[in-house]
């Protein structure tokens, strides 16, 4: 039901414009609440903008003279300090095959960069700057987030330095495909705004923490904006600066998602609908060496279920490297169960 308004006469009120709207008559204080949102935005933005950083992209190429190959531009984006010894971390499209990197301070001065390591599997790449002294910023915790929560969006679209955006975290656990086709779990979706340039910068809460590495947006839609949450972030970079790479571990299959019969399901007492059939199997491999064979259909994994590809990408990590690991498989009629020693990806 939709409650009756009721409007009080204020006597003796002072009009503070054209329209005669005074403080008394003012539903809730404005001014008050503006300044509340605005601080917080200032605030966010001047504790991480120090740690900021532009990242230009620089290939050999020839110019029409056709002279001596020399250094052109090749693009740019954005990236943050972590560390006050010249760490950086960035989007792995920003710095995949670039031949130097010249960063940007805030304070205006370049010094360049070279690539510590990425990882396009989850779209995040360390640069570095040989320089001491520097400002980095402080990273929070994206567990700690919540739907409707301000965040703070900064980084250098199409060029423009230290751009500031803000709006609220739209969603959380979203799963965002990475260009090399694998799965990146555990995404921030956001509405502050998001351009070409923009990616790689942080995505910062109101205390001026940063939670999410800012990665994508959709074009042909407006305010889907998404951001790597800083957990995996960490994670990633601690595995960057130690060994250039991410260690995951594979079994050597290749393998097909599809939908199970009902007949199927029924017959192995099945809880999934959906499994993963084997199309191919790497000679030597880890999966080869167990026995498994092409044709058969992968159930589970360790005692997990396994639905399609993603499911088993997420539980082959560096820590199965070197692991006998048990793997559930159906060939033919039969139930079977694999002992597979994971390997590591290369």
């Amino acid at each position: 039901m939709v409650r009756p308004m009721r409007i009080v006469h204020v006597a003796n009120s002072k009009p503070l414009g054209p329209e005669g709207a005074t403080h008394s008559t003012l539903p809730f204080e404005n001014e008050g609440l503006m300044d509340a949102y605005s601080n917080a935005v200032i605030y966010a933005s001047e504790k991480v903008s120090p740690s900021v950083v532009n990242i230009d992209l620089f290939q050999k190429g020839r110019n029409q003279r056709r002279e001596e190959p020399s250094l052109q531009k090749a693009g740019s984006g954005s990236g943050f300090l972590f560390t006050p010894d010249g760490f950086i971390l960035t989007n792995s499209h920003v710095v995949r095959n670039a031949q130097e990197m010249e960063v940007t301070l805030l304070s205006g001065e370049t010094h360049s960069a070279r690539l510590i390591g990425e990882d396009p599997d989850s779209d995040l790449a360390v640069i570095r700057l040989d320089t001491n002294g520097l400002t980095p910023a402080k990273l929070g915790a994206s567990r700690n987030l919540r739907v409707g929560q301000l965040v703070v969006a900064i980084g250098s679209p199409l060029g423009f330095q230290t751009t500031v955006t803000a709006g609220v975290v739209s969603a959380l656990g979203r799963s965002l495909r990475s260009r090399s086709g694998r799965l990146i779990d555990n995404v921030i979706q956001t509405d502050a705004a998001l351009n070409p340039g923009n990616s790689g910068g942080p995505l910062v809460n109101s205390l001026g923490e940063v939670v999410g590495v800012n990665t994508a947006t959709i074009m042909s839609a407006q305010g889907l904006c998404f951001s790597i949450a800083i957990d995996t972030a960490q994670r990633i970079a601690m595995q960057l600066m130690q060994y250039g790479r991410v260690r995951r571990s594979y079994i050597g299959i290749g393998g097909q998602n599809i939908d199970l019969p009902r007949k199927f399901i029924r017959h192995f007492n099945l809880s999934q609908e959906q499994a993963v059939l084997i199309v191919g199997v790497e000679g030597s491999g880890p999966a080869q060496k167990a026995g498994i064979q092409e044709g058969d259909v992968i159930l589970e994994f360790e005692g997990q279920p396994i639905q399609n590809m993603d499911d088993l990408h997420r539980l082959l990590t560096d820590e199965k490297v070197g692991v006998e690991s048990s793997f559930g498989v159906v060939r033919r009629s039969e139930k079977l169960n694999f002992k597979v020693t994971p390997e590591e990806h290369r």
